[in-house]
């Protein structure tokens, strides 16, 4: 029978762990009343602290479980290795993944700038990374819609920690720091694009990767120039 998902987890692993966790509550509070009822007789104490700090592990493990659900990609990895594991396909899935991500964290990046940045330079790539990368977010959104693809709909927990380092900057720290963010994350993300356009299987992500070098490269050069900019080498 096929398995019903929802967030790269089954329902049926979901309800499990939610049975789990009740079950757990529920015995911890029973061994917590005994405890008390036995709090006089000192082996009996100590066999339901024991206890009750092994329920206490069980459920802390399967927390830890449950938050490792959480991560917007790795869920869409795992459902596109449902989909497509051992296929031809399978690194095309992977790259689109990958970028998805890249591109959500450069829009998040040039809204920031917006509000968090001093130089008019920031502030005019920043804008223009919102205007580019959203409209290249929405053609792959199509693309993968087209093949079955599953994409991170929110910041992967690395790109969120990356963008919340940044928030915490203002003015000329926050600069610098974008800029050297937009050199350096432009400089990675062609790499990709580039080993899609050279050796993707799938021929529309091909072709989508091959005619986006081009403007990644404007990125690149731009976010170069902003850099010396703010660090003053121009």
């Amino acid at each position: 029978m096929e398995e019903l998902y929802t967030n790269g987890v089954s329902l049926e692993a979901k309800q499990f762990t939610r049975t789990a966790i009740d079950n757990l509550t529920a015995l911890s509070a029973v061994m917590a009343h005994r405890f008390t009822i036995h709090r006089q007789k000192p082996t009996v104490m100590k066999n339901y602290a024991l206890i009750i700090l092994f329920l206490a592990s069980v459920m802390a493990m399967v927390s830890c479980g449950k938050k490792a659900e959480t991560d917007s990609k790795e869920i869409a990895e795992d459902q596109n290795e449902e989909k497509f594991d051992s296929t031809r396909v399978e690194d095309d899935t992977e790259f689109a993944v990958d970028i998805a991500d890249a591109s959500l964290l450069e829009v998040r990046l040039g809204e920031l700038a917006q509000t968090n940045g001093a130089s008019a330079k920031v502030k005019e790539l920043g804008k223009m990374m919102v205007t580019d990368h959203t409209a290249a977010n929405d053609e792959l959104k199509t693309l993968a819609a087209q093949k079955n693809i599953s994409l991170p709909g929110t910041l992967s927990e690395k790109s969120q920690k990356e963008y919340n380092d940044l928030a915490e900057k203002r003015g000329e720290d926050f600069d610098k720091a974008y800029a050297d963010a937009m050199v350096d994350g432009h400089k990675k993300v062609i790499s990709k694009f580039q080993k899609e356009a050279d050796d993707g299987k799938d021929p529309d992500l091909k072709s989508w990767a091959s005619g986006k070098l081009p403007t990644l490269q404007h990125h690149l050069t731009m976010s170069e120039e902003t850099k010396d900019a703010v660090k003053g080498k121009n």
